[in-house]
Formats: C-alpha cells, sequence, structure tokens
C-alpha cells in the first residue's frame, strides 16, 4: 500500500526525493504517469514518486495537473502527500502549492531548504551557497529564472492564498484551522530534523512540501531506518549525456575536460534538427561517438556551445525557432542519440544531466518506471530499469546539483572492485 506520494515537477526531482526513502529501506518507485492507477501498483510498494513534469507548463496547467493528482490519492487514501519543489525555487512554485492546499483543505508546511547542497533559507529569503537565490546562477537561468529571493514573493507570483513565516524554527504549527502555506527556515541537517519531529508530532508532516533536504530527514521519522543499500558493480566507462546550461554543471564538464576526458560538443544541426538523426551523416557520427565510448573512460556529450559560441542560437534564429523550441528539442535529440548508442552496444554506466534530457531518454526507449537504488553523491542518484529484457543503470542530477570535479568523483566510485554502501 501507498503510504506516502511525491509529487514532484521534474524527472531528476522525483530520483532525488524518492531515493531518500530507498536507502531508508522503503520500497520505492518512480513513474512519469499523472494518472497512474494505484490499484495496479506493487502492493510492497511504500513510497511513490510521481514526476507531473510541470516545471515548464504554464502556472493554470500546472495547478490543474497537481490538483488532479491530490485528488486522486485522496481517493486512494494515501495518508502522506509530499510536494517536491526545486532546490532553487524554479518552477510553477505558487500554483502548485495552493493546489495542494486548496484539494487537501490543509495547511501546507513548505520547507525549502537543502543545506547539504547549500541551499538554506533565513528570515524567509532562500539561499544558494550563502548567495539570495534570485542574484545566484539561477537567477539568469535562460528558461526559468528565479527572479525573487524572499520566498514569500516567488510563492505570491502565482496565487493569493495567505502565506506566513513560521514564527521561529520551532513555532506551533497545530493551528490548521484556515488552510494556507506556512515557511519555514533551514540551515542545517539538524534543523531540518527538528522541524520534522515537530511536525510529525502536530501531524503536520501529512501535507508539507520541500526539496530532498525535508525528505532526506524525515524518511526515518516515518519509520523507515536501513543503514544503507548496495550499490551494484557497475560499468567501469562513463558517458555523461548532458542537457544542462547551468553553470555549475558546465563547470563541472569543463573540469572533466580539463582532466582528460574527451568532451563532445553537439552541433546545433545534431540536436536542432529533427531529420538529422535520420541522415547518412547521423550514422557516421553515432559509430564514431561508440567507438570513443568503448576507448576513453569517460565521453561528454555536451548540448551546450563551444565557449563564446552562439551556433545554436543563430541556428534557431536562422530557422524561427523560439527558445522553448529549442528547449524541448535539445532534451529529446540528446536523449534519442543516447537510446541509438544503447541500441548499438553502448557498454557504459550512464550520467544525465538535467530532469528534461532525462525525461527525453525514457521516452525513445519508451520506459516510465525508475528504480532509485542509491545515492552515490548527495544530489546525485543511481537508478535501475530495464530496456529490451536487459537490465541497465543510470545516474542523473539536476543541473545545479554537484561539486566541480563530480564527475572525476564518480568515475572513482564506479572503479571500486567492492560492492558500495551508499
Amino acid at each position: 500500500m501507498i503510504e506516502l506520494l511525491i509529487i514532484a515537477d521534474d524527472f531528476t526531482g522525483a530520483l532525488d526525493t524518492g531515493v531518500q526513502f530507498t536507502k531508508r529501506g522503503a520500497k520505492t518507485c518512480v513513474v512519469t504517469d499523472p494518472d497512474i492507477d494505484y490499484t495496479k501498483l506493487d502492493a510492497d510498494v511504500k513510497v511513490l514518486s510521481l514526476d507531473a513534469e510541470t516545471r515548464h507548463l504554464d502556472a493554470g496547467q500546472a495547478y490543474e495537473v497537481v490538483a488532479r493528482v491530490v485528488r486522486a490519492a485522496r481517493r486512494a487514501n494515501v495518508p502522506y502527500i509530499y510536494k517536491k519543489t526545486d532546490s532553487a525555487l524554479r518552477g510553477n512554485i505558487g500554483a502548485e502549492l495552493a493546489a495542494l492546499c486548496e484539494e487537501a483543505g490543509e495547511t501546507v508546511h513548505f520547507v525549502p531548504a537543502f543545506p547539504q547542497c547549500g541551499r538554506t533559507t533565513k528570515n524567509g529569503i532562500h539561499y544558494v551557497d550563502g548567495i539570495p537565490v534570485g542574484e545566484s546562477v539561477f537567477g539568469e537561468d535562460p528558461y526559468e529564472p528565479v527572479r525573487h529571493s524572499a520566498v514569500k514573493d516567488i510563492i505570491a507570483e502565482q496565487t493569493r492564498i495567505k502565506t506566513t513565516l513560521a514564527d521561529g524554527m520551532m513555532s506551533d504549527t497545530t493551528a490548521r484551522k484556515e488552510a494556507g502555506i506556512v515557511i519555514f527556515d533551514a540551515e542545517t541537517p539538524e534543523q531540518l530534523d527538528a522541524i520534522a519531529k515537530r511536525l510529525e508530532e502536530n501531524g503536520g508532516l501529512h501535507v508539507s512540501a520541500g526539496c530532498a533536504g525535508l525528505a532526506s530527514r524525515f524518511a526515518g521519522i516515518l519509520g523507515y531506518t536501513s543503514s544503507g543499500i548496495a550499490m551494484p558493480k557497475l560499468p567501469e566507462k562513463l558517458l555523461v549525456a548532458c542537457g544542462s546550461v547551468n553553470p555549475i554543471t558546465v563547470a563541472q564538464l569543463a573540469r572533466a575536460e580539463q582532466e582528460g576526458c574527451t568532451r563532445i560538443h553537439l552541433k546545433a544541426e545534431e540536436k536542432l534538427d529533427a531529420a538529422w538523426l535520420s541522415s547518412a551523416q547521423a550514422e557516421q557520427k553515432l559509430e564514431e561517438w561508440l567507438a570513443v565510448c568503448g576507448r576513453e573512460e569517460i565521453c561528454i556529450l555536451d548540448s551546450n556551445d563551444e565557449k563564446d559560441s552562439g551556433d545554436t542560437m543563430e541556428y534557431a534564429s536562422a530557422h524561427g525557432l523560439p527558445l522553448e523550441t529549442v528547449r524541448v528539442r535539445i532534451a529529446s535529440a540528446v536523449g534519442e542519440i543516447v537510446k541509438n548508442l544503447l541500441d548499438r552496444g553502448l557498454s557504459s554506466t550512464l550520467l544525465v544531466t538535467g530532469g528534461d534530457t532525462l525525461m527525453g531518454f525514457m521516452h525513445h526507449i519508451g520506459v516510465s518506471i525508475l528504480v532509485p537504488i542509491c545515492e552515490p553523491i548527495t544530489g546525485v542518484v543511481l537508478s535501475g530499469f530495464c530496456y529490451n529484457d536487459e537490465q541497465y543503470y543510470i545516474i542523473s542530477k539536476s543541473g545545479g546539483f554537484g561539486g566541480t570535479t563530480l564527475i572525476r568523483d564518480l568515475m572513482t566510485i564506479l572503479k571500486q572492485e567492492k560492492e558500495n554502501v551508499c
């Protein structure tokens, strides 16, 4: 029976939150169908993490999707509903929290912090590595810039629902007569622990929201207490498929390239021309890239242009492609290229950055369910999936997660001879 439903707005978010429960011993399933039939789920599944794919919808559409999912969960008598939000507060934060609040008819307790990944909230202001989020790299995101740093202001962009700051970390949260949104500050994992404990004591965890930060703390409170999950032995070659423009990911790729990793920048037509993969040129390129993956320890397929090149936007302008179309086509193209390499016998562990790219890949291979296994690095998730009757493993992360040396750190983990526990 499902004890907890997590509603995420993208695929990497569904995974990095769902894995918090997997590593505590709860059987967890990550799915991409908002209308999933609860009666057809394995009876042993305790946590369902749903990618509602609302990140890039308009506010009204995002509201309707989340409202529909919450209604279905209520009909299925799911006791805990957790609205997973982006750790940098991108997406339809206000609309989706409003949908949860109004459909549940209860106060939504919102804890946006994830101190383990540098996301903290103080006096209602959200920070990324000590910088107010609106002034950070997320304020410059070309697709979904965060325009405010005050959490209340971000929520108010999309809803008029009453929003308040908790009166101190340990504020009484029992006042649920008037539904609204209560925002909690947190700067350390210990504060997250205290908030989760207090919310559970007052019944506040039944309708709550935040990123993987709070989820990681209340997994234990719900009684999931396993000491760790063994990471399977993985192929000791790594294919990095990057569809993220986040400067944090770009810096990770640059560092790996400086250390000798092969980095292939996809040309504009390779990622924006829908017919390119059917061409003779694509056939040749795919064989070349497959050979590189077989020869090199780490191979990077990067959808970003080379430094100081504006090829992608020049191509988009010349062909009348709006920015949203560029985003969608790049995610789909990178996913389809990886699928083609897999079909040709690729034998590498996959690392996919960005939820859109991960969704593009899953769409092309026709798989809608991933099973999170463990978190080898905070914010980085290893999952398994079945494709053409074969078991494969994929590592995923949000574009904004991880340190500069992340790719080399993952390679070190892959090369360990003994099974890891993470």
